[in-house]
């Protein structure tokens, strides 16, 4: 598989609620050189924000389950969400590139109905911010 490829798979799912880190193979690849960097750094930024579109898209649309036990996130879990846009606003968004709490808050603007225009604009600024600093560390680490 073509490590651009295998960085695109690798970041769409780790920014999906499947448990995955992209962070290591943009790394290496940007480590071992033979790559381009910028291409590296596209191909992951638009796969990590289209895998963050996708949490936003469940969101909007399991909503409508969310009584049935294989919902996956219990109604406190909703409401702590609810309760933390009301107090930061999509710009919590801007956190969307953390760990653990950057999926739930993707899947959250789904349910919370935060414009989509709003939402993937906030997301590609976090994941892109993201991603250049993981290549700058990789760069300097070589």
């Amino acid at each position: 598989m073509s490590g651009y490829v295998g960085l695109f798979v690798s970041a769409f799912l780790a920014a999906t609620i499947v448990p995955f880190s992209s962070e290591a193979v943009l790394a290496t690849l940007t480590a071992t050189g033979g790559w381009d960097v910028a291409t590296l750094w596209l191909v992951a930024s638009f796969a990590n924000t289209l895998g963050a579109a996708v949490n936003w898209a469940l969101g909007r649309w399991l909503v409508h389950f969310q009584g049935q036990k294989w919902f996956p996130f219990k109604e406190r879990d909703l409401e702590k969400a609810d309760k933390w846009f009301q107090r930061y606003g999509v710009w919590s968004l801007l956190l969307s590139w953390v760990p653990l709490i950057g999926d739930p808050i993707t899947f959250a603007a789904g349910f919370l109905h935060v414009r989509f225009s709003i939402f993937i604009v906030l997301v590609a600024i976090a994941k892109s911010a993201r991603y250049a600093v993981v290549i700058v560390l990789a760069q300097n680490l070589i």
